[in-house]
Formats: structure tokens, C-alpha cells, sequence
């Protein structure tokens, strides 16, 4: 969904219309939920080319898919590239070269050193934007790549069609020898040691996705994991060797066959000690998604809501195609023993949790309900409409003393109420995304980029990481279970500051809410 990093996904997560007033259905006598034991997971960035936490040592891994260039021309300005399907080149017109960028990240936050480039096939590889090639011989390229320059480019000038360029691979200085055996960096490995679970939404790129039929997958042979998501493989690999749990979220569009294979390869792969937490998409109730529209739109065809509401026929849906999904995991499994079913709603809002949990006695083949308590600040809507010129001379102490008693209560708020509904119905309260939620919403540019550079600073700020660990005793004195953090690593824009720190390469100390969420997960872990 976003084409920007500062993940646009959340710009309207509190402005959804709320379908107030649609009619509920009731639910029999619940059982008392199970005990909660509160627990940190955190939602990984999704892979892209701009993407700070740089998870993989194969640096092509997170590359752009290809941009057809034509010699002489304005950039992007090529003919459409004949793809393979897998998405490598297969021919290139006369004049015509592909590019892929790579590791666009300012600041020098990614190693700088020699890289090697490796290939199959017969081709002409160069470099934009700086890299200087040491060492060329077919199949094997070696770059010094200086990182203080920015990100740098790949560029395809040349393949032979019978045997066109494909498998490459761009290594990080130091992995050379164990790649392939090692394909995570060693610092997402130990980062996220102590965690519950790894949610892998955005490793999925499941806003939006387009995989119907298990052979649109994502695999270890495709160019790219910007195009279609984290290949399966590599998510479980990265749960069996950190010992986190999965949170996997099945595409809205995926038919049985699709979901009867993935759940076979994790039974099949993934650590028997493990669990594994089973979404239907990801925010079927937010009318921004594609997710949303598709399930109004089946839901009204399957008369399960009316047209006239098309948001409570999606709650309907997205009830009986979870159901679905469970019953699918549950035959391949045996039963349900090793995974947490996983119904959704929009946090503090009980109409969209008891339209999902209460249709046809949903709750009853789930484990538990999922929202998202951010603490939401969206300044120039809602509440906060108004206030983007005062704001705009705020220090970031005033923007914190201000968060903290809109914002922050409003989460408090929020978890509460979520409780109230996942108790109804016996179900544990997950969290399947949380954090701040700091987004200014303001036309005139000079403002907007006055209150985000004080939103930033607010965040970097030794009171945001106060605020984090009293907001996850909170969440633990709510009764809460796990809560996945949104986001793992990420850079900042006027977008937003999702991630817990900017950098791979961050230290805590710089980041209180990153220390807080660390320092919180290892002691929920013990």
C-alpha cells in the first residue's frame, strides 16, 4: 500500500467511519477468558529497497523491481521489460537497460566495504550512483560501495536471451563465505531474542495483496522480495532459529488450496514447540484497504449485510471466512492445539468487535480478539483538527504534555473497552499492532514540517519511552496478552515515526521508546 517509507498504511486507522447504530448479534453465555500473560511481539518492517533494518545480508533481496530505462531519456522513461516469472529480464531492446535500486537509506546507516555480485547466465551488470568495481569476471562482480553517498543502483545493460542474467545476488562485506547458509543479519537475529511473536504483516505485504493460488506465492527463486512479500521459507527459518512464534495474516484474496498449503509448510517446518497466531488479512474493517472493500463486496453478495452498510456485511465476512481458515489449519494440524485463532476489531470501537466476534457465533472456533490500541494523534482531524497552527511554535515538551492527556489516555481507554468485548465472549485480548501514532495532517507544507520535526524529536524524547512502559503496564493490568508493537526499524517522515528506532544500527540509549519496548519484552519473557 505505501509507496513512501513512513508507512502511509495508518494515515486514516482513527478516521474510518464507524457504522454507528448497525445492528449486533447477540451472543450466548460466554466462558471466562483464560488468563492472560502479557508478552511483547513486534511487526516487522515490510521489505523494500529503502527499508532500514536491512534483515537479509543478500542486500538484492530488498530490492526495486526492475525500472525499464531507455538511453537519453527522463528516468523511468523505457518500454515495458520482457519479465520472466520469477521477475528477472529476459531481453532488453536496443538502447534499452534495467535498473534496480538498492539500499536507499541516507546517513550512512548501512555497511559501507567491498560487495560481492554474484550471477547466473550471461549479462552486463554496472553500477549508478557511485560503486566502484574492483574485481569483474563472469558470474562474479566485487564493488566498494561508500554508504555515506546513499543508496546505489544495479543496472542490467546487457543479457543473452537464451541464457539471460538471473540469480543475482548483492552480499554484504563479511558474509561472503555464509550467505547462503546465514541469509539474516545477525542484528535483526539478536535484536528481537526475548520477543513473542513476529508479526509478519508487512512481510507479507498483505494491504492490498494480490496472491489468489498458492503458485502467486513468493519463493526463494523470485528476483525480489519487494514485489510480493518474504518468501514462507524464510519466515519460518527466522522463527525456528530466534524460538519466536509466527503471526502469520492469510491474504484476503487466497483461496483454500492456498491456505491448505501454507499451514502444511509450517507443520511440516516450523519448530514443534512453536505457535502460531492465524489472521484473517489484516484490518478488514478499515475502509483505506483493499481487504475492506472486497469483504463488503462478498459479504453483500453472500447476504450476510446489507448493501445499504456494507462495512457491517464486511465485519460478517471477515467472521465467516476466519472461521473458514481456522477449520482449514485445524484438519492439516489435527486439531487446533499448537495455534492462536485470531479474530480482529478496531480498537475501542465495540460495534466492529461484536459484529465480527458475534455473527454466527464466530468467538465460538477462535482463541482470541485482536485491535490495535495505538495512542492516536492525528493532528489536522478528528479532535485535533484545529490545533495545527498553535502547534506550530509547541516545544516538544508542550506536544508531550499534550499527547500524553489526549493520546495517551485515549489508548488507556481503548484497551479497556477491547477487554470488555473479549471477555463477553471468552476470548484472550491480543494486540495486534501498538505504539504512538503521531501523523500530522496539514496542507500548508512550512507547518507540516515544523510539527513533524517536533513529533520526531517527541519521539526520540526520554518521557515517549516513559510513556511506552507505562502504557505497557497498562496494557498488562488490563489483562492483556500479547501485544505486537508496530514497527520494528524504520526510518521517519512526515508520515509518521513507526518504527521503534531508525537504523539497524540504532543504539537504545538513543531511542527511549526503543529501549522501553526491549527492556519490556525480556522482562515479560522470563
Amino acid at each position: 500500500m505505501r509507496a513512501v517509507p513512513g508507512i502511509a498504511r495508518h494515515v486514516s486507522t482513527f478516521a474510518v467511519i464507524l457504522a454507528l447504530g448497525a445492528p449486533l448479534c447477540a451472543a450466548a453465555q460466554a466462558p471466562a477468558p483464560p488468563s492472560a500473560r502479557p508478552r511483547l511481539g513486534i511487526n516487522l518492517a515490510g521489505p523494500a529497497d529503502w527499508n532500514t533494518e536491512l534483515p537479509f545480508v543478500d542486500v538484492f533481496r530488498q530490492s526495486r523491481p526492475w525500472i525499464s530505462q531507455r538511453n537519453g531519456e527522463a528516468w523511468g522513461k523505457g518500454p515495458p521489460l520482457e519479465i520472466d516469472e520469477l521477475g528477472w529480464v529476459k531481453r532488453l531492446p536496443p538502447g534499452v537497460y534495467a535498473e534496480s535500486m538498492l539500499c536507499t537509506i541516507s546517513g550512512g546507516h548501512y555497511p559501507s566495504g567491498v560487495y560481492t555480485v554474484l550471477y547466473d547466465g550471461e549479462g552486463k551488470i554496472e553500477f549508478g550512483k557511485g560503486p566502484e568495481v574492483v574485481e569483474s569476471r563472469p558470474g562474479r562482480i566485487r564493488v566498494r560501495v561508500d554508504a555515506s553517498r546513499g543508496g546505489f543502483s544495479l543496472q542490467l545493460r546487457e543479457t543473452n536471451p537464451e541464457n539471460y542474467a538471473r540469480n543475482i545476488r548483492v552480499i554484504m562485506p563479511g558474509f561472503e563465505g555464509t550467505w547462503e547458509k546465514d541469509p539474516f543479519h545477525p542484528a535483526l537475529l539478536e535484536r528481537w531474542r526475548g520477543f513473542a511473536c513476529f508479526r509478519f504483516m508487512d512481510w507479507m505485504h498483505t494491504n492490498g495483496s494480490e496472491i489468489r493460488a498458492w503458485a502467486d506465492r513468493p519463493t526463494l527463486a523470485h528476483a525480489t522480495f519487494s514485489k510480493r512479500g518474504v518468501a514462507l521459507e524464510w519466515m519460518i527459518e527466522l522463527c525456528n532459529r530466534t524460538k519466536i512464534d509466527p503471526w502469520f495474516c492469510m491474504p484476503h484474496l487466497a483461496d483454500d488450496d492456498f491456505v491448505r498449503r501454507f499451514a502444511g509448510m509450517v507443520r511440516a517446518r516450523l519448530d514443534p514447540e512453536s505457535k502460531v497466531y492465524i489472521e484473517y488479512s489484516n484490518e478488514v474493517w478499515n475502509g483505506q484497504f483493499a481487504q475492506s472493500k472486497y469483504a463488503g463486496l462478498r459479504g453483500v453478495e453472500l447476504g450476510l449485510g446489507p448493501k445499504e452498510r456494507p462495512w457491517e456485511a464486511g465485519w460478517h465476512f471477515t467472521a465467516v471466512r476466519s472461521l473458514e481458515i481456522f477449520k482449514i489449519w485445524e484438519e492439516v494440524f489435527g486439531g487446533h492445539g499448537r495455534f492462536v485463532r485470531v479474530l480482529p476489531t478496531q480498537a475501542g470501537v465495540g460495534s466492529v468487535g461484536e459484529g465480527v466476534c458475534g455473527f454466527r457465533d464466530a468467538y465460538k472456533g477462535a482463541d482470541a480478539l485482536a485491535g490495535a490500541p495505538y495512542m492516536p494523534y492525528s493532528i489536522g482531524r478528528g479532535k485535533n483538527a484545529d490545533i495545527g497552527k498553535e502547534m506550530a511554535g509547541w516545544t516538544v515538551d508542550q506536544m508531550l504534555d499534550h499527547f500524553e492527556t489526549t493520546a495517551f489516555a485515549d489508548s488507556l481507554e481503548r484497551m479497556r473497552k477491547d477487554k470488555a468485548i473479549a471477555d463477553k465472549y471468552g476470548l484472550r485480548l491480543l494486540a495486534y499492532e501498538a505504539g504512538q501514532h503521531m501523523v500530522a495532517f496539514v496542507r500548508d507544507r512550512e507547518l507540516l514540517e515544523k510539527i513533524t520535526a517536533t513529533m520526531h524529536a517527541a519521539n526520540r524524547h526520554p518521557r515517549m519511552g516513559d510513556m511506552y512502559q507505562r502504557y505497557f503496564d497498562a496494557w498488562a493490568a488490563t489483562g492483556g496478552d500479547v501485544m505486537a508493537v508496530f514497527s520494528s526499524i524504520g526510518s521517519w517522515s512526515n508520515h509518521g515515526a513507526w518504527g521503534v528506532a531508525e537504523f539497524y544500527d540504532s543504539a537504545p540509549a538513543d531511542y527511549p521508546k526503543l529501549d522501553a519496548v526491549l527492556k519490556t519484552a525480556r522482562k515479560w519473557g522470563q
